[in-house]
């Protein structure tokens, strides 16, 4: 198994058979400092319908068909605290790929219900926004985060030097949050490839930032 940080929100996963899925592929000039994410890939889902998670239309498909699908479930959510009435529903993603399980969180705008909790707690790996505004912000996803207690946390939908929305933070605050509570880091690579052990904050660069 392997998880490439594309940017954004966009992550490729593949299998050990180099089977490929994409998770929220964003639409070309979406976000400000990442190129076209480029994508090919033989799956393909979408947390919602904003332009910035939800260019399915642009992710080439592969030469050689494969007519199995990965093991998906998605769980319905909020984009915000509101209900949805303010940006509407957000899907959880959760994968389960070569004996892993990987959540992506989507938009997610609001706390998780006991049932939403339940469906995710103790799971590999954690994809989840740190930026705030349009979705939780780094205080709300460390506590998310302690509560789902995940092996791996790897922070999303963040604003860098280079990239990213003005009005959202960075992952800065997340960080430090998340080391306080003992976990280790690994930073300074774009992909992770297998399942590292030990409780672990992998901070990913966009691969196309």
């Amino acid at each position: 198994m392997k998880i490439t940080y594309i940017g954004h929100a966009c992550f490729l996963i593949e299998d050990n058979e180099g089977h490929r899925l994409a998770i929220d592929p964003y639409q070309p000039g979406s976000v400000p400092g990442l190129a076209d994410h480029g994508l090919t890939a033989d799956q393909v889902v979408c947390s919602h319908g904003h332009y910035d998670h939800d260019d399915a239309k642009g992710v080439k498909k592969p030469s050689q068909s494969w007519n199995v699908g990965f093991d998906i479930t998605t769980v319905s959510s909020f984009h915000d605290d509101v209900k949805g009435a303010a940006r509407g529903l957000n899907n959880i993603t959760i994968v389960n790929v070569d004996g892993c399980k990987i959540v992506h969180m989507g938009d997610i705008g609001c706390e998780l219900t006991a049932s939403q909790l339940d469906q995710i707690r103790g799971c590999d790996v954690l994809l989840i926004p740190v930026g705030g505004h349009y979705t939780i912000d780094s205080k709300q996803a460390f506590a998310m985060t302690k509560a789902i207690s995940p092996k791996v946390v790897i922070p999303m939908h963040y604003r860098g030097k280079t990239f990213g929305y003005g009005v959202i933070s960075t992952r800065d605050d997340f960080e430090k949050l998340v080391i306080s509570e003992g976990r280790d880091v690994i930073r300074d690579v774009s992909e992770m490839e297998g399942l590292p052990g030990g409780n672990l904050l992998v901070l990913l660069d966009p691969l196309r930032a």
